[in-house]
């Protein structure tokens, strides 16, 4: 699958930077065009907080600018494993969070609230950075802006929403067409299938998006091995990494959502000791506190978009893991006013409406039911019971 996509080189960069045309679009930067800009081809902090300050007063920026973020970060993330080893040295901080949702103005939140990302104070992203707020475009340049600028200060994995399908219902593919362009849907869709599938911290904390398998026996070098280059499929080893959950009992069991499974505290303790983990930590869950602790301590769910869709009220929450002892260190938030957008208004107007009925007559709890699209082998969209996600 690499190989049948373009591969990025310096001259492709550069065609960005000094050109006036790309696929077709316009990357000639206006006279009028007052908000952010990279000078050259390195993205610097000053350039990302301008770009962050121009977002939080709902401008855009630039085409030439976002395509050029877009396509340095196609080339970093095809070099990386679909499993990610992540070392923090003795004394060194990590920030792990979960879902965000287009959440923007959480996002910026959480930075004010622990820092902006740097090689001394990197973060995880662990999935699910669009889809349903409507502040996508702005959350996804952001992440991508500040793994340009330092790569060892952000890491980013795949979560069940970096997908065609989901983006094409739940609001992102409608927003980024509404924003930038046709061009740019089919280039976030190349490369979030470049996202790596999961991370380990240290050797000891496992954090993936979903969950575990439908069999025993998983090592991380099957994970590394995964061929993570295209859209998830239905069942294996990526899907349940993206979608599965944990419940409360023992063994496996069918997912409320119609596609990964349920896993029980037996199944996280033998993956564990047949990793030599510790912890996993995940997401894909909205909680009531913004983080639930199960399976007798030994996974963490995280979600970092506080009052879900404007309307779940729950807190947000990441966790701060200082090496060497990884102790998870959970800080918990509210959400901050945003300008009023709703949620999902560059959605498909079937799912826009479908979500404000559920919604209205207070459907949308913890485990209620709703209709999931599910990628078919054939590329289709179905809709099977579900949950929220």
């Amino acid at each position: 699958m690499v190989g049948a996509a373009v591969a990025i080189s310096v001259e492709a960069v550069v065609l960005v930077v000094v050109g006036t045309w790309w696929w077709g679009e316009s990357t000639e930067v206006e006279p009028q065009y007052l908000g952010a800009k990279i000078e050259g081809d390195v993205v610097t902090l000053d350039f990302v907080k301008k770009m962050m300050d121009d977002f939080k007063n709902q401008k855009c920026l630039h085409k030439r600018y976002a395509f050029q973020i877009v396509l340095q970060m196609r080339e970093m993330l095809q070099a990386l494993p679909s499993l990610v080893d992540i070392n923090v040295p003795d004394g060194c901080l990590l920030t792990v969070c979960g879902d965000v949702h287009g959440q923007f103005y959480d996002l910026i939140n959480i930075f004010e609230l622990n820092g902006l990302p740097s090689e001394e104070n990197p973060y995880l992203f662990n999935g699910d950075f669009v889809d349903r707020g409507s502040f996508s475009v702005e959350v996804i340049l952001t992440l991508f802006a500040f793994k340009c600028m330092c790569p060892s200060a952000i890491y980013l994995a795949r979560g069940n929403h970096e997908s065609k399908s989901m983006n094409k219902i739940y609001g992102f593919e409608g927003e980024v067409r509404s924003k930038l362009s046709e061009t740019f849907v089919e280039l976030f869709a190349e490369v979030f299938c470049y996202l790596p599938l999961a991370h380990v911290i240290n050797q000891k904390v496992f954090v993936v998006h979903g969950g575990l398998f439908s069999v025993d026996g998983v090592k991380l070098s099957d994970i590394r091995a995964i061929d993570r280059f295209c859209e998830p499929p239905e069942e294996g080893l990526m899907c349940e990494l993206l979608w599965s959950d944990p419940q409360p009992y023992p063994g496996r069991g069918p997912s409320k959502r119609g596609v990964g499974l349920s896993f029980g505290a037996d199944v996280t303790r033998r993956f564990l000791q047949d990793n030599n983990l510790d912890l996993i930590v995940r997401s894909h869950e909205v909680k009531d506190e913004g983080y639930e602790i199960e399976h007798d301590g030994k996974l963490i769910t995280v979600f970092s978009a506080p009052n879900y869709c404007d309307q779940m009220g729950n807190k947000g929450a990441f966790i701060r893991f200082e090496a060497p002892d990884l102790k998870p260190n959970i800080v918990t938030f509210s959400a901050v006013p945003h300008p009023d957008v709703k949620p999902m208004a560059y959605a498909n107007n079937f799912l826009r409406i479908g979500m404000i009925v559920f919604l209205g007559y207070n459907v949308c709890s913890r485990v209620d039911a709703k209709f999931v699209p599910v990628q078919g082998a054939a590329g289709k969209v179905n809709f099977r019971l579900g949950v929220l996600i």
